[in-house]
């Protein structure tokens, strides 16, 4: 049986170590925008209720951040001081402890 799904290939897994730690939950300050940044390059943004309003995958070059929506859609990040700066979003990285 083939799989239409493909895994990534091992170079989009690994992190240069000059690459900003960015995986991990991201949340505005109201909570109502929850981004989850996953180690396999892809991100799910959920809007108020609104589960996986946004899908797609992201890259990391420094601290800079460049995603593509699963519709195609693009936008860039930026972390500054622990924070990221999607947009016109401020996100706060959640506490993984």
């Amino acid at each position: 049986m083939v799989s239409n799904q493909s895994s990534p290939p091992q170079a989009a897994l690994r992190r240069r170590t000059d690459d900003a730690d960015v995986v991990g939950m991201w949340v505005t300050a109201d909570g109502h925008i929850r981004q989850e940044l996953r180690a396999d390059g892809r991100y799910d943004e959920a809007r108020g209720k609104r589960r996986s309003a946004y899908t797609g995958r992201y890259t990391v070059t420094g601290n800079h951040l460049d995603y593509v929506d699963d519709t195609g859609f693009t936008a860039t990040g930026d972390i500054r001081d622990g924070v990221l700066f999607h947009e016109h979003l401020v996100l706060y990285k959640e506490d993984q402890a």
